[in-house]
């Protein structure tokens, strides 16, 4: 494949040809932010788009709308825990929910975000986003299970997005929703079926919360848990 039409060369392409405005109107007017913010979003919004050229942070097909289906759909955590300020995110992957919430969080003494990131590149991206939009956070690049339950500081919130199933991300927050964590999982249009399977596992009261921005989204909202049967298997994860 010659250079001219390599991946690489086409999503620059694209990148070229995105005109953003319309869905950044769209994805504020969802959940409207301060000027700082939208300055520092913006500057992780075009680290994003140039990392997405070596390394695949979002499903291409969504760069058009990566407003309002990555950075507004993040953003509405915070309408659910407005008093959090530190925050674990579980498998941040391409900085969804994890740097969006430190970049809101950025103006608020004391807010701390926690990236676990084990894939070396992923991390890679996320030291440079908090770097580049000065947002607070730190980066673990390794396994959620090698680092949750070590954490000593207290933990208002534990979130995940497109990581594992239920069952098991409320494995993984386990530890820190025992020191009074709520935790706060967007999950998709299977979500019935998610905690169904939970149930078997956990005894758990949640509340749904109807994504802002569509698309059949939900977020999962948990403040305590109890074990039903022998822990969860927790291997194989991507976190």
């Amino acid at each position: 494949m010659s250079a001219a039409n390599s991946p690489r060369t086409d999503l620059r392409k694209v990148r070229s040809s995105l005109d953003l405005t319309s869905d950044k109107a769209a994805a504020l007017a969802l959940t409207p932010v301060s000027r700082e913010t939208v300055d520092r979003l913006d500057r992780f919004v075009e680290l994003l788009l140039e990392w997405q050229a070596k390394t695949n942070l979002v499903a291409p097909s969504t760069l058009p709308a990566v407003w309002t289906r990555h950075v507004s759909d993040s953003l509405q955590l915070l309408a659910i825990a407005p008093s959090a300020k530190t925050w674990v995110d579980l498998g941040s992957g391409g900085g969804f929910p994890g740097v969006v919430l430190a970049c809101a969080l950025a103006p608020a003494p004391g807010a701390h975000v926690v990236l676990i990131e084990r894939n070396a590149k992923k991390a890679a991206f996320l030291r440079e986003a908090l770097r580049v939009t000065g947002a607070p956070g730190t980066v673990r690049p390794t396994d959620v299970t090698d680092v949750v339950d070590r954490l000593a500081d207290p933990v208002d919130c534990i979130t995940a997005r497109a990581l594992a199933p239920l069952n098991q991300l409320i494995a993984f927050a386990e530890p820190l929703m025992k020191r009074g964590a709520k935790a706060l999982f967007l999950k998709g249009q299977d979500v019935d079926a998610e905690l169904t399977e939970a149930t078997k596992y956990w005894k758990i009261n949640p509340r749904l919360h109807a994504s802002r921005t569509g698309g059949h989204g939900w977020i999962v909202e948990l403040d305590r848990i109890e074990r039903r049967t022998a822990p969860t298997p927790i291997h194989g994860s991507r976190a």
